[in-house]
């Protein structure tokens, strides 16, 4: 019989034996990271504890992360015990270099970026090298997307183009393709490493794993990539193929060929780490180029654009390139080896989206990849405004352009004086709200504007997206368009525009994403940037569930010409409003037969019954027998759509929601001289539609009618120290038409 002490003794020995064991199982596996991390350092700059590309076992089957050639190891593509994050100082600025140009790439910019936004842990500087139309696109994101942390410099891609437009290309990319060869001459001069993106990539990790690997190029080494997974530059795939000489299957810089509308043959990696400073310093220009010039006297052309002249470098000086994971370029396309990347999703880095065909590729996974590429496609980018823990943004350098840095410190200390108890609270915090703009969303090619050329620039939301159709069949002209939508309501967006013939077939149609963020419709702000995109001379500032008449486009231009509006003189043209009870109408095609609908009860002066005072000024009974243009006074309330020059005065942002925004239009139109004319042929009609949400509140809270009292009230403050006493008459008059009400 054991002593009574004894059992305890033994169950408190049992415990720590089990505390041991689940101490080393939890533990054991960082001690023995720990111990060969000292030994691979040990090794020296270049050395890497895993074979590089993976290798498919005998019988076929994945375990673990299988590769392409060489046996496996390890897992090596999770990494297990390559604590790759912690040999780079904590809150380093990575550099990222991409070439973008048009609309479609710009789009593609943005679902990458978001993607990299998203895992990332350190600040970021962007190297966007674009053509005008990207930059446009994107300069403008960026200012308005005030993301922390986040540095964005520009380079003209135009600037550049002379140094490789010498070389035959194939590629679709045309010189564009080219363009990352130019690179280290490119970039600023003491800019040592950077990582160059495809637009077409999504991350599903953290970047600055990526950036690590710097950390492990020799002395002699200057690029990293991932192998080719395709055999393109095998060779032999059909008769007379002659791809460019490379190392085995090569390495890919970001190209795509396509051959039959199948992507069956080259895929390209997307992700390339340079080392600019050792590139410069053994004279990269001459060696690229001496290749090339040589190469071509034979092969005539490059297939794959820059990817064959950096395969070709690489194959006579091998010792240039530190071959990268295949996880870090999981290329999808149809016919390539990228499976054999992985074998679950803890394994994958960067997804490469290199076909032609994009989401619809054949892949056995697709429905995956394409998921995830859909999460960054429509997740809300206004989320992404989050400061990094343990970064404190820096102000950039004086250099910098003004949107590298988060919120600016006057905004700051605005939003943070807000009382969030005050009534008004919403009107407030809507007005300082910095939304995301996304200009030209969608392609455009406007022919040159003729002197009196006017545009049509409206506003609308995703519940007005069928007035598109209709408006585009009554205004053949340019149309400068504003659209607030959330990031997965954009893409409801294109695919409407893509299904439509009609709306598919207009270039001529700017299409303007500022991103929705706030509970109050930001009306006036999406007017001035329709209005500030507009290219004409004059824009027609209408609303979109306005139709105006078939020939108004036409007769808007000969009476500008007509009316000699190209001097000094400033003048506003009304175009008078009506409105029809009915969803369907017979729409008249003439004046004359609009007064028939309008004595026949099918028609009626805009607003009428709710509203008269804004359009009586118009003097619709003067406007039924006039057959010329005709001088009206502005009054309170007056809001007619009106014609004016591009650069007339923007809309007044403070006002959100519903009520008086284009009231304050029309009043600083007149206190700056305009003077209103009434065109006698020119009508537009206002079409049904459910109420917005804004007028329903309107209606129904007088606090919100309370919060547009005290808009209007600082409104006229503002003009009294703009205008001084001459403003003195919008006050009076608004004070008697509150009396008369």
């Amino acid at each position: 019989m054991l002593p009574r002490g004894r059992p305890r003794a033994l169950g408190a020995a049992a415990l720590l034996l089990l505390l041991l064991l689940v101490g080393f199982f939890l533990f054991g596996r960082d001690l023995e990271c720990e111990r060969r991390e000292r030994g691979w350092r040990a090794e020296g700059p270049g050395f890497l504890p895993y074979p590089l590309t993976p290798h498919v076992p005998p019988d076929g089957r994945l375990r673990g992360s299988a590769s392409l050639d060489g046996e496996l190891t390890w897992d090596h593509n999770r990494s297990a015990c390559v604590p790759l994050r912690s040999l780079q100082p904590k809150c380093e600025l990575l550099h990222v270099a991409i070439v973008c140009a048009g609309y479609n790439s710009s789009r593609d910019v943005i679902t990458l970026v978001k993607s990299m936004l998203f895992y990332r842990k350190n600040p970021l500087h962007l190297h966007l090298v674009t053509d005008d139309v990207a930059r446009n696109i994107l300069e403008t994101l960026f200012h308005t997307w005030m993301v922390p942390a986040v540095r964005v410099s520009f380079y003209n891609a135009n600037e550049f183009q002379s140094q490789v437009s010498w070389i035959p290309n194939t590629h679709y990319s045309g010189l564009y393709g080219l363009l990352k060869l130019v690179l280290p001459d490119a970039l600023p001069p003491d800019l040592a490493r950077v990582i160059v993106l495809d637009t077409d990539i999504t991350f599903a990790s953290d970047i600055a794993e990526l950036w690590a690997f710097f950390a492990h190029f020799s002395d002699k080494q200057m690029i990293g990539l991932v192998e080719n997974q395709s055999n393109w530059y095998l060779g032999n795939l059909w008769k007379n193929h002659r791809p460019w000489p490379a190392l085995g299957r090569g390495f890919n810089t970001g190209a795509v060929l396509s051959l039959g509308g199948h992507d069956t043959l080259s895929p390209s990696a997307g992700v390339i780490l340079l080392r600019l400073d050792r590139l410069r310093e053994a004279g990269w220009e001459q060696m690229w180029k001496v290749t090339a010039q040589r190469l071509l006297l034979t092969l005539s052309t490059t297939s794959l654009a820059d990817q064959d002249i950096f395969n070709a470098v690489i194959k006579e000086h091998p010792g240039l390139v530190l071959l990268l994971p295949c996880i870090w370029n999981v290329q999808l396309s149809d016919h390539t080896l990228a499976e054999h990347c992985y074998s679950e999703a803890s394994d994958l880095k960067v997804i490469h989206w290199n076909s032609p065909k994009k989401l619809r590729v054949k892949n056995k996974h697709v429905q995956f990849f394409r998921n995830l590429y859909l999460t960054f496609l429509e997740y809300d980018g206004n989320l992404l405004r989050r400061e990094l823990f343990g970064c404190p943004s820096q102000p950039p350098p004086r250099a910098e352009q003004p949107w590298s840095s988060s919120f600016s410190p006057q905004l700051q200390q605005a939003l943070a004086q807000l009382d969030e108890e005050d009534a008004c609270f919403e009107f407030q915090q809507q007005w300082l709200t910095v939304h995301r703009v996304h200009l030209t969303f969608l392609p455009l090619d406007l022919l040159p504007s003729e002197a009196h050329d006017v545009t049509l620039v409206a506003q609308l939301s995703m519940d007005r997206l069928q007035m598109l159709e209709a408006l585009c069949s009554h205004w053949p002209g340019p149309m400068s368009l504003a659209l607030y939508l959330t990031d997965a309501e954009t893409q409801q967006f294109l695919r409407f525009v893509e299904a439509s013939m009609v709306l598919s077939a207009r270039s001529n149609v700017a299409y303007h994403v500022v991103y929705r963020e706030g509970p109050l419709y930001p009306v006036n702000h999406l007017r001035n940037v329709a209005l500030a995109q507009a290219l004409t001379s004059y824009v027609f500032l209408s609303d979109i569930d306005f139709l105006p008449a078939y020939s108004l486009y036409g007769y808007l231009r000969a009476s500008i010409k007509q009316l000699d509006l190209g001097s000094q003189r400033k003048v506003a043209l009304v175009v008078p409003a009506f409105e029809s009870p009915h969803y369907r109408l017979s729409f008249p095609t003439s004046k004359a037969e609009l007064l028939a609908l309008l004595d026949a009860g099918s028609l009626y002066t805009f607003r009428y019954d709710v509203w008269p005072r804004g359009h009586a000024p118009t003097d619709y009974a003067r406007w039924r027998e006039a057959r010329a243009p005709y001088r009206v006074q502005w009054a309170a309330n007056y809001e007619p759509y009106v014609v004016v020059p591009r650069e007339c005065p923007r809309y007044d942002s403070r006002f959100v929601g519903f009520g008086w925004n284009k009231v304050a239009h029309i009043v600083e139109l007149d206190a700056q001289e305009y003077e209103f004319l009434v065109l006698p042929e020119a009508f537009t009609i206002h079409m049904p539609h459910a109420p917005s949400l804004d007028i329903s509140r309107f209606r129904s809270s007088p606090a919100y009618r309370d919060c547009l009292q005290a808009l209007k009230d600082e409104f006229h403050q503002d003009l009294s120290r703009r205008y001084g006493a001459a403003a003195l008459k919008y006050l009076t008059a608004l004070q008697q038409s509150r009396s008369s009400a």
